[in-house]
Protein backbone atom coordinates (compact mmCIF):
# COMPACT_ATOMS: atom_id res chain seq x y z
CA UNK A 1 0.00 0.00 0.00
CA UNK A 2 1.43 3.33 -1.03
CA UNK A 3 0.90 6.17 1.40
CA UNK A 4 1.92 9.82 1.51
CA UNK A 5 4.20 9.25 4.49
CA UNK A 6 6.08 6.06 5.30
CA UNK A 7 6.18 4.29 8.64
CA UNK A 8 9.86 5.20 8.89
CA UNK A 9 8.98 8.89 8.50
CA UNK A 10 6.25 8.51 11.10
CA UNK A 11 8.63 6.92 13.60
CA UNK A 12 11.25 9.58 12.97
CA UNK A 13 8.72 12.35 13.64
CA UNK A 14 7.28 10.62 16.69
CA UNK A 15 10.72 10.02 18.18
CA UNK A 16 11.81 13.61 17.68
CA UNK A 17 8.54 14.83 19.21
CA UNK A 18 9.14 12.62 22.24
CA UNK A 19 12.84 13.35 22.60
CA UNK A 20 12.36 16.02 25.24
CA UNK A 21 10.22 13.57 27.17
CA UNK A 22 12.89 10.86 26.95
CA UNK A 23 15.74 13.11 27.98
CA UNK A 24 13.71 14.72 30.73
CA UNK A 25 12.43 11.51 32.27
CA UNK A 26 14.80 8.72 31.32
CA UNK A 27 14.19 5.68 33.50
CA UNK A 28 13.90 7.63 36.72
CA UNK A 29 13.06 11.25 37.29
CA UNK A 30 13.32 13.38 40.39
CA UNK A 31 10.55 15.82 41.16
CA UNK A 32 10.94 19.12 39.38
CA UNK A 33 10.90 21.06 42.68
CA UNK A 34 11.82 19.97 46.16
CA UNK A 35 8.61 21.41 47.57
CA UNK A 36 6.36 20.02 44.82
CA UNK A 37 4.33 17.99 47.30
CA UNK A 38 3.06 21.22 48.82
CA UNK A 39 2.67 23.06 45.53
CA UNK A 40 -0.31 21.25 44.00
CA UNK A 41 -3.55 21.48 45.95
CA UNK A 42 -6.02 18.82 44.82
CA UNK A 43 -9.80 18.37 44.96
CA UNK A 44 -11.32 14.90 44.71
CA UNK A 45 -14.76 14.77 43.07
CA UNK A 46 -16.41 11.37 43.20
CA UNK A 47 -14.47 9.61 45.94
CA UNK A 48 -16.28 6.28 46.34
CA UNK A 49 -15.09 3.03 44.77
CA UNK A 50 -12.45 3.73 42.14
CA UNK A 51 -12.52 7.38 43.12
CA UNK A 52 -11.32 6.50 46.61
CA UNK A 53 -8.23 4.87 45.16
CA UNK A 54 -7.68 7.72 42.71
CA UNK A 55 -7.63 10.44 45.35
CA UNK A 56 -5.45 8.30 47.65
CA UNK A 57 -2.87 7.91 44.86
CA UNK A 58 -3.02 11.62 44.04
CA UNK A 59 -2.40 12.43 47.70
CA UNK A 60 1.10 10.92 47.36
CA UNK A 61 2.11 13.85 45.14
CA UNK A 62 -0.25 16.69 46.06
CA UNK A 63 -2.19 17.97 49.05
CA UNK A 64 -5.89 17.06 49.20
CA UNK A 65 -7.76 20.20 50.20
CA UNK A 66 -11.34 19.42 49.09
CA UNK A 67 -13.60 16.38 48.75
CA UNK A 68 -16.92 16.11 46.96
CA UNK A 69 -19.41 13.24 46.72
CA UNK A 70 -23.19 12.97 46.67
CA UNK A 71 -22.97 9.98 49.03
CA UNK A 72 -22.83 11.41 52.54
CA UNK A 73 -21.41 8.25 54.10
CA UNK A 74 -18.60 8.09 51.55
CA UNK A 75 -17.87 11.77 52.10
CA UNK A 76 -17.73 11.44 55.87
CA UNK A 77 -15.39 8.46 55.65
CA UNK A 78 -13.01 10.25 53.28
CA UNK A 79 -12.99 13.38 55.43
CA UNK A 80 -11.42 11.36 58.25
CA UNK A 81 -8.55 10.34 55.97
CA UNK A 82 -7.63 13.83 54.72
CA UNK A 83 -7.26 16.22 57.62
CA UNK A 84 -8.33 19.76 56.84
CA UNK A 85 -10.00 18.90 53.53
CA UNK A 86 -13.28 20.75 53.08
CA UNK A 87 -16.29 18.63 52.06
CA UNK A 88 -19.07 19.25 49.54
CA UNK A 89 -21.99 17.29 48.11
CA UNK A 90 -22.44 19.50 45.02
CA UNK A 91 -19.36 20.12 42.85
CA UNK A 92 -20.75 23.53 41.88
CA UNK A 93 -20.57 24.60 45.52
CA UNK A 94 -16.97 23.41 45.67
CA UNK A 95 -15.96 25.64 42.76
CA UNK A 96 -17.93 28.59 44.10
CA UNK A 97 -16.39 28.32 47.57
CA UNK A 98 -12.79 27.29 46.77
CA UNK A 99 -12.10 28.79 43.36
CA UNK A 100 -8.65 30.12 44.31
CA UNK A 101 -7.72 27.44 46.85
CA UNK A 102 -6.80 24.46 44.66
CA UNK A 103 -4.95 23.71 41.45
CA UNK A 104 -6.10 20.34 40.20
CA UNK A 105 -9.06 17.95 40.22
CA UNK A 106 -9.34 14.17 40.31
CA UNK A 107 -12.76 13.33 38.86
CA UNK A 108 -14.10 9.79 39.30
CA UNK A 109 -17.87 10.05 39.13
CA UNK A 110 -20.42 8.21 37.00
CA UNK A 111 -19.73 8.56 33.26
CA UNK A 112 -22.56 11.02 32.63
CA UNK A 113 -21.07 13.57 35.03
CA UNK A 114 -17.48 13.46 33.75
CA UNK A 115 -17.91 16.19 31.16
CA UNK A 116 -19.90 18.79 33.12
CA UNK A 117 -17.55 18.56 36.10
CA UNK A 118 -14.34 18.45 34.05
CA UNK A 119 -15.47 21.33 31.85
CA UNK A 120 -16.23 23.50 34.89
CA UNK A 121 -12.84 22.62 36.34
CA UNK A 122 -10.89 23.54 33.21
CA UNK A 123 -12.84 26.76 32.77
CA UNK A 124 -11.74 27.57 36.32
CA UNK A 125 -8.11 26.89 35.36
CA UNK A 126 -7.76 23.52 37.08
CA UNK A 127 -5.64 20.64 35.77
CA UNK A 128 -7.79 17.51 35.43
CA UNK A 129 -7.36 13.79 35.94
CA UNK A 130 -10.68 12.28 34.79
CA UNK A 131 -11.50 8.59 34.92
CA UNK A 132 -12.17 6.59 31.77
CA UNK A 133 -14.16 6.75 29.64
CA UNK A 134 -13.47 10.45 29.42
CA UNK A 135 -17.15 11.16 28.74
CA UNK A 136 -20.51 9.47 28.11
CA UNK A 137 -20.84 10.79 24.55
CA UNK A 138 -18.63 11.51 21.55
CA UNK A 139 -19.35 15.24 21.43
CA UNK A 140 -18.43 15.69 25.08
CA UNK A 141 -15.05 14.03 24.47
CA UNK A 142 -14.34 16.38 21.56
CA UNK A 143 -15.43 19.34 23.70
CA UNK A 144 -13.04 18.47 26.56
CA UNK A 145 -10.19 17.87 24.13
CA UNK A 146 -10.71 21.27 22.55
CA UNK A 147 -11.03 22.91 25.97
CA UNK A 148 -7.79 21.33 27.18
CA UNK A 149 -5.98 22.46 24.04
CA UNK A 150 -7.30 26.01 24.40
CA UNK A 151 -6.46 26.34 28.10
CA UNK A 152 -3.08 24.59 28.02
CA UNK A 153 -3.94 22.70 31.20
CA UNK A 154 -2.42 19.33 32.05
CA UNK A 155 -4.94 16.53 31.57
CA UNK A 156 -4.92 12.76 31.91
CA UNK A 157 -7.67 10.19 31.36
CA UNK A 158 -7.60 7.42 33.95
CA UNK A 159 -6.73 4.40 31.83
CA UNK A 160 -3.91 3.38 34.13
CA UNK A 161 -2.38 0.74 31.86
CA UNK A 162 -1.00 3.65 29.83
CA UNK A 163 1.81 3.97 32.36
CA UNK A 164 2.93 0.36 31.94
CA UNK A 165 6.27 -0.31 30.25
CA UNK A 166 5.00 -3.41 28.41
CA UNK A 167 1.94 -1.68 26.98
CA UNK A 168 4.14 1.11 25.62
CA UNK A 169 6.61 -1.40 24.21
CA UNK A 170 3.78 -3.28 22.48
CA UNK A 171 2.42 -0.12 20.88
CA UNK A 172 5.90 0.84 19.71
CA UNK A 173 6.36 -2.59 18.13
CA UNK A 174 3.19 -2.17 16.07
CA UNK A 175 4.23 1.31 14.97
CA UNK A 176 7.65 0.01 13.96
CA UNK A 177 6.04 -2.60 11.71
CA UNK A 178 6.82 -5.86 13.52
CA UNK A 179 3.91 -7.57 11.74
CA UNK A 180 3.90 -5.29 8.70
CA UNK A 181 0.97 -3.25 7.45
CA UNK A 182 -1.95 -3.56 9.90
CA UNK A 183 -5.07 -4.98 8.25
CA UNK A 184 -7.39 -6.17 10.99
CA UNK A 185 -7.85 -5.82 14.76
CA UNK A 186 -9.99 -7.71 17.27
CA UNK A 187 -10.45 -6.73 20.92
CA UNK A 188 -12.59 -8.47 23.48
CA UNK A 189 -13.75 -8.27 27.09
CA UNK A 190 -15.67 -10.29 29.65
CA UNK A 191 -17.73 -7.18 30.52
CA UNK A 192 -20.48 -6.47 31.37
CA UNK A 193 -20.13 -7.87 34.86
CA UNK A 194 -23.08 -5.71 35.94
CA UNK A 195 -26.73 -6.13 34.91
CA UNK A 196 -27.77 -5.14 31.38
CA UNK A 197 -30.73 -6.04 29.19
CA UNK A 198 -34.29 -4.90 28.45
CA UNK A 199 -37.21 -4.31 30.84
CA UNK A 200 -35.08 -3.63 33.90
CA UNK A 201 -36.50 -0.25 34.92
CA UNK A 202 -38.59 -0.17 38.08
CA UNK A 203 -40.98 2.35 39.59
CA UNK A 204 -43.19 2.21 42.67
CA UNK A 205 -46.25 1.86 40.45
CA UNK A 206 -44.71 -1.11 38.63
CA UNK A 207 -43.55 -2.65 41.91
CA UNK A 208 -47.01 -2.43 43.48
CA UNK A 209 -48.58 -4.07 40.42
CA UNK A 210 -46.04 -6.93 40.58
CA UNK A 211 -46.54 -7.52 44.31
CA UNK A 212 -50.31 -7.60 43.90
CA UNK A 213 -50.03 -10.02 40.96
CA UNK A 214 -47.79 -12.34 43.00
CA UNK A 215 -50.03 -12.22 46.10
CA UNK A 216 -53.61 -11.79 44.80
CA UNK A 217 -55.22 -13.23 47.92
CA UNK A 218 -53.08 -11.83 50.70
CA UNK A 219 -53.49 -8.10 51.24
CA UNK A 220 -51.30 -8.14 54.37
CA UNK A 221 -48.24 -9.41 52.44
CA UNK A 222 -48.85 -6.83 49.73
CA UNK A 223 -49.01 -3.99 52.24
CA UNK A 224 -45.95 -5.23 54.12
CA UNK A 225 -43.81 -5.48 50.98
CA UNK A 226 -44.86 -2.05 49.79
CA UNK A 227 -44.14 -0.54 53.21
CA UNK A 228 -40.73 -2.22 53.35
CA UNK A 229 -39.75 -0.93 49.91
CA UNK A 230 -40.82 2.61 50.77
CA UNK A 231 -38.73 2.38 53.94
CA UNK A 232 -35.67 1.30 51.89
CA UNK A 233 -36.10 4.28 49.60
CA UNK A 234 -36.54 6.66 52.53
CA UNK A 235 -33.36 5.33 54.20
CA UNK A 236 -31.42 5.71 50.97
CA UNK A 237 -32.50 9.34 50.66
CA UNK A 238 -30.79 10.01 53.98
CA UNK A 239 -27.56 8.54 52.63
CA UNK A 240 -27.26 10.41 49.35
CA UNK A 241 -28.90 13.12 47.24
CA UNK A 242 -30.67 11.44 44.31
CA UNK A 243 -31.23 14.70 42.46
CA UNK A 244 -27.53 15.55 42.65
CA UNK A 245 -26.64 12.01 41.61
CA UNK A 246 -28.83 12.35 38.51
CA UNK A 247 -27.08 15.62 37.71
CA UNK A 248 -27.42 16.39 34.00
CA UNK A 249 -29.47 13.24 33.26
CA UNK A 250 -33.26 13.22 32.74
CA UNK A 251 -35.36 12.67 35.85
CA UNK A 252 -36.36 9.14 36.85
CA UNK A 253 -37.45 7.50 40.10
CA UNK A 254 -34.72 6.22 42.36
CA UNK A 255 -34.85 2.47 42.91
CA UNK A 256 -32.67 0.53 45.37
CA UNK A 257 -29.95 -1.52 43.68
CA UNK A 258 -30.65 -0.40 40.11
CA UNK A 259 -28.35 2.59 39.80
CA UNK A 260 -26.34 3.62 42.86
CA UNK A 261 -23.69 2.55 43.51
CA UNK A 262 -22.30 0.30 40.72
CA UNK A 263 -25.16 -0.76 38.43
CA UNK A 264 -25.33 2.61 36.64
CA UNK A 265 -22.89 1.35 33.99
CA UNK A 266 -25.66 -0.62 32.29
CA UNK A 267 -27.99 2.34 31.68
CA UNK A 268 -27.85 4.58 28.61
CA UNK A 269 -28.52 7.75 30.63
CA UNK A 270 -25.60 7.21 33.02
CA UNK A 271 -23.04 4.80 31.59
CA UNK A 272 -21.44 3.67 28.36
CA UNK A 273 -21.86 -0.10 28.53
CA UNK A 274 -19.06 -2.63 28.11
CA UNK A 275 -17.19 -0.78 25.38
CA UNK A 276 -17.18 2.48 27.30
CA UNK A 277 -15.96 0.79 30.43
CA UNK A 278 -13.26 -1.42 28.93
CA UNK A 279 -12.16 -0.21 25.47
CA UNK A 280 -10.16 2.65 26.99
CA UNK A 281 -8.11 -0.18 28.55
CA UNK A 282 -8.27 -3.02 26.03
CA UNK A 283 -7.91 -0.89 22.90
CA UNK A 284 -5.49 1.61 24.42
CA UNK A 285 -2.33 -0.08 23.17
CA UNK A 286 -3.74 -0.84 19.71
CA UNK A 287 -5.09 2.70 19.40
CA UNK A 288 -1.61 4.10 19.99
CA UNK A 289 0.11 1.44 17.92
CA UNK A 290 -2.09 1.70 14.82
CA UNK A 291 -3.52 5.22 15.01
CA UNK A 292 -6.99 3.69 15.26
CA UNK A 293 -9.00 6.91 14.99
CA UNK A 294 -11.55 8.64 12.75
CA UNK A 295 -13.65 5.62 11.70
CA UNK A 296 -15.96 6.00 8.71
CA UNK A 297 -18.60 3.45 9.73
CA UNK A 298 -19.70 1.05 12.45
CA UNK A 299 -22.37 -1.64 12.63
CA UNK A 300 -23.46 -3.79 15.58
CA UNK A 301 -25.43 -6.87 16.54
CA UNK A 302 -26.77 -7.37 20.05
CA UNK A 303 -28.92 -9.52 22.29
CA UNK A 304 -31.53 -6.75 22.20
CA UNK A 305 -32.29 -3.67 24.29
CA UNK A 306 -35.11 -1.27 25.13
CA UNK A 307 -33.29 2.07 24.62
CA UNK A 308 -33.03 2.38 28.40
CA UNK A 309 -30.59 -0.37 29.43
CA UNK A 310 -27.71 -1.62 27.30
CA UNK A 311 -27.96 -5.13 25.81
CA UNK A 312 -26.49 -8.08 27.69
CA UNK A 313 -24.03 -8.62 24.83
CA UNK A 314 -23.02 -7.07 21.53
CA UNK A 315 -20.45 -7.10 18.74
CA UNK A 316 -19.41 -3.94 16.86
CA UNK A 317 -17.54 -3.77 13.54
CA UNK A 318 -15.68 -0.58 12.57
CA UNK A 319 -14.06 0.53 9.33
CA UNK A 320 -11.07 2.88 9.45
CA UNK A 321 -9.74 4.59 6.33
CA UNK A 322 -6.08 4.77 5.35
CA UNK A 323 -4.17 7.72 6.72
CA UNK A 324 -0.81 9.21 5.78
CA UNK A 325 1.28 6.34 7.19
CA UNK A 326 -0.86 3.19 7.07
CA UNK A 327 -3.61 1.53 5.05
CA UNK A 328 -7.27 0.91 5.96
CA UNK A 329 -8.10 -1.23 9.01
CA UNK A 330 -11.11 -3.30 10.01
CA UNK A 331 -11.73 -3.48 13.75
CA UNK A 332 -14.15 -5.70 15.71
CA UNK A 333 -15.10 -5.30 19.36
CA UNK A 334 -16.41 -8.38 21.20
CA UNK A 335 -17.99 -8.08 24.65
CA UNK A 336 -19.52 -10.55 27.12
CA UNK A 337 -16.62 -12.99 26.48
CA UNK A 338 -17.60 -13.44 22.83
CA UNK A 339 -14.77 -14.15 20.39
CA UNK A 340 -13.95 -14.47 16.69
CA UNK A 341 -13.82 -17.89 15.05
CA UNK A 342 -11.10 -20.13 16.57
CA UNK A 343 -9.65 -20.63 13.09
CA UNK A 344 -8.35 -17.06 13.23
CA UNK A 345 -6.06 -18.00 16.12
CA UNK A 346 -5.31 -21.48 14.80
CA UNK A 347 -4.04 -20.09 11.50
CA UNK A 348 -1.08 -18.51 13.28
CA UNK A 349 -0.60 -21.42 15.72
CA UNK A 350 -0.91 -19.15 18.73
CA UNK A 351 -0.39 -20.84 22.11
CA UNK A 352 -3.26 -21.25 24.55
CA UNK A 353 -3.41 -18.08 26.63
CA UNK A 354 -6.13 -16.19 28.47
CA UNK A 355 -6.88 -13.25 26.22
CA UNK A 356 -10.33 -12.44 27.60
CA UNK A 357 -9.53 -8.76 27.97
CA UNK A 358 -7.05 -8.19 25.20
CA UNK A 359 -6.39 -8.01 21.49
CA UNK A 360 -5.47 -9.75 18.25
CA UNK A 361 -3.78 -7.66 15.56
CA UNK A 362 -3.32 -9.00 12.03
CA UNK A 363 -0.80 -7.55 9.58
CA UNK A 364 0.39 -8.46 6.11
CA UNK A 365 3.52 -10.12 7.54
CA UNK A 366 2.00 -11.84 10.55
CA UNK A 367 -0.14 -11.36 13.65
CA UNK A 368 0.17 -10.32 17.29
CA UNK A 369 -1.78 -11.84 20.19
CA UNK A 370 -1.59 -9.86 23.40
CA UNK A 371 -3.08 -10.96 26.70
CA UNK A 372 -4.03 -8.61 29.50
CA UNK A 373 -5.32 -5.13 28.72
CA UNK A 374 -2.70 -4.55 26.05
CA UNK A 375 0.08 -4.89 28.63
CA UNK A 376 0.75 -8.62 28.39
CA UNK A 377 3.83 -10.17 26.82
CA UNK A 378 2.87 -10.33 23.13
CA UNK A 379 3.19 -13.34 20.85
CA UNK A 380 4.19 -12.61 17.24
CA UNK A 381 3.62 -15.20 14.51
CA UNK A 382 4.05 -15.21 10.75
CA UNK A 383 1.29 -16.64 8.46
CA UNK A 384 2.87 -20.11 8.80
CA UNK A 385 2.80 -19.99 12.57
CA UNK A 386 6.53 -19.36 12.98
CA UNK A 387 7.68 -16.94 15.71
CA UNK A 388 8.58 -13.39 14.68
CA UNK A 389 11.31 -11.61 16.62
CA UNK A 390 10.47 -8.28 18.24
CA UNK A 391 12.17 -5.23 16.75
CA UNK A 392 15.04 -3.94 18.94
CA UNK A 393 13.74 -1.20 21.21
CA UNK A 394 16.30 1.32 20.00
CA UNK A 395 14.71 1.03 16.55
CA UNK A 396 11.28 1.98 17.88
CA UNK A 397 9.83 5.10 19.50
CA UNK A 398 9.34 3.41 22.89
CA UNK A 399 9.44 5.87 25.82
CA UNK A 400 9.04 4.96 29.49
CA UNK A 401 6.54 6.63 31.78
CA UNK A 402 8.23 8.41 34.70
CA UNK A 403 8.78 6.34 37.85
CA UNK A 404 9.43 7.04 41.50
CA UNK A 405 9.40 5.12 44.77
CA UNK A 406 5.84 6.22 45.58
CA UNK A 407 4.52 5.02 42.20
CA UNK A 408 4.99 1.29 42.57
CA UNK A 409 1.98 0.33 40.43
CA UNK A 410 0.73 1.59 37.06
CA UNK A 411 -2.35 3.26 38.53
CA UNK A 412 -0.24 5.46 40.81
CA UNK A 413 2.36 5.91 38.09
CA UNK A 414 -0.36 7.25 35.81
CA UNK A 415 -1.09 9.97 38.35
CA UNK A 416 2.63 10.62 38.79
CA UNK A 417 2.97 11.27 35.06
CA UNK A 418 0.15 13.82 35.36
CA UNK A 419 1.80 15.55 38.32
CA UNK A 420 5.11 15.64 36.47
CA UNK A 421 3.36 17.41 33.59
CA UNK A 422 1.87 19.92 36.04
CA UNK A 423 5.21 20.56 37.74
CA UNK A 424 6.94 21.12 34.41
CA UNK A 425 4.04 22.95 32.75
CA UNK A 426 4.06 20.49 29.82
CA UNK A 427 0.60 18.99 29.08
CA UNK A 428 2.05 16.86 26.26
CA UNK A 429 3.94 14.71 28.78
CA UNK A 430 0.72 12.88 29.67
CA UNK A 431 0.19 9.80 27.49
CA UNK A 432 -3.59 9.94 27.83
CA UNK A 433 -4.03 13.72 27.66
CA UNK A 434 -7.44 14.85 26.47
CA UNK A 435 -6.56 16.48 23.11
CA UNK A 436 -4.21 13.87 21.65
CA UNK A 437 -5.11 10.50 23.12
CA UNK A 438 -7.75 10.27 25.87
CA UNK A 439 -10.32 12.30 23.94
CA UNK A 440 -9.82 10.71 20.51
CA UNK A 441 -9.75 7.19 22.01
CA UNK A 442 -13.03 7.87 23.81
CA UNK A 443 -14.59 9.35 20.67
CA UNK A 444 -13.61 6.35 18.58
CA UNK A 445 -14.85 3.69 20.97
CA UNK A 446 -18.11 5.46 21.86
CA UNK A 447 -19.08 5.51 18.19
CA UNK A 448 -19.91 1.83 18.70
CA UNK A 449 -22.75 2.84 21.00
CA UNK A 450 -24.52 4.61 18.14
CA UNK A 451 -24.47 1.29 16.29
CA UNK A 452 -25.57 -0.66 19.37
CA UNK A 453 -28.44 1.80 19.80
CA UNK A 454 -29.45 0.99 16.21
CA UNK A 455 -29.23 -2.76 16.96
CA UNK A 456 -32.13 -3.02 19.40
CA UNK A 457 -33.63 -6.14 17.83
CA UNK A 458 -32.05 -9.28 19.28
CA UNK A 459 -29.55 -11.25 17.19
CA UNK A 460 -30.01 -9.07 14.13
CA UNK A 461 -27.44 -6.71 12.63
CA UNK A 462 -28.56 -3.15 13.17
CA UNK A 463 -28.44 -0.27 10.76
CA UNK A 464 -24.96 0.76 9.68
CA UNK A 465 -23.82 4.13 10.98
CA UNK A 466 -21.88 6.17 8.41
CA UNK A 467 -19.66 8.68 10.22
CA UNK A 468 -17.91 11.96 9.50
CA UNK A 469 -15.41 12.05 12.37
CA UNK A 470 -14.07 15.53 11.62
CA UNK A 471 -17.50 17.13 11.92
CA UNK A 472 -19.08 14.62 14.35
CA UNK A 473 -21.94 13.89 11.96
CA UNK A 474 -23.92 10.77 11.09
CA UNK A 475 -23.88 11.19 7.33
CA UNK A 476 -26.72 8.73 6.62
CA UNK A 477 -28.95 10.01 9.43
CA UNK A 478 -31.85 10.78 7.07
CA UNK A 479 -31.91 7.13 5.94
CA UNK A 480 -31.94 5.58 9.42
CA UNK A 481 -35.17 4.18 10.84
CA UNK A 482 -33.81 4.01 14.40
CA UNK A 483 -34.95 7.08 16.38
CA UNK A 484 -32.70 9.52 18.27
CA UNK A 485 -29.34 8.26 17.00
CA UNK A 486 -28.03 11.83 16.77
CA UNK A 487 -28.94 12.43 20.43
CA UNK A 488 -26.08 10.12 21.40
CA UNK A 489 -23.53 12.36 19.71
CA UNK A 490 -23.93 15.25 22.14
CA UNK A 491 -26.42 15.52 25.03
CA UNK A 492 -28.66 18.28 26.26
CA UNK A 493 -28.10 18.75 29.98
CA UNK A 494 -30.77 19.16 32.60
CA UNK A 495 -31.64 22.47 34.20
CA UNK A 496 -28.96 24.03 36.38
CA UNK A 497 -25.95 22.89 34.34
CA UNK A 498 -24.03 24.73 31.63
CA UNK A 499 -24.75 23.34 28.16
CA UNK A 500 -21.88 22.51 25.81
CA UNK A 501 -21.54 23.15 22.09
CA UNK A 502 -19.22 21.32 19.71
Amino acid sequence: MKTNRSRRDFLKTATVAGAGYMVGFGNQMKRARANALEDVAVAGIGIGGKGGGDIAQASKFGKVVALCDVDRGTLAGAAQQYEGAKTFEDFRDLFADMQDKFDACVISTTDHMHCPITAMAMKAGKHCYTQKPLTRTIGEARYLGNLARATGLCTQMGNQGSAGDQLRKNAAQLRAGVIGEILEVHARTNRPIWAQGPNRAMTMEKFIAQVKAENPDDEDIVNDEIAEKKKQIEEASKQFDWKLWLGVAPWREYWPGLYHAFQWRGWWDFGTGAIGDMACHNVNMVFKGTDLRNPTSVQAISSGHDFDSFPAKSVSKFEFPANDWRGPIKFTWWDSSQAPEPALLEKYKFPEIDWTNSSLVIGDKGAMLCGGQGDGIPVFRDPNGNPIDAIPEDQTDFVLAPVCDEAADNDTRNKYEWFNAIWQGKPELCWSNFPNHGGPLTETMLLANLAVWAASEPDKWGEKIEWDAENLKVTNLADLKTPKVADLVCPVYGEGYDQIEV
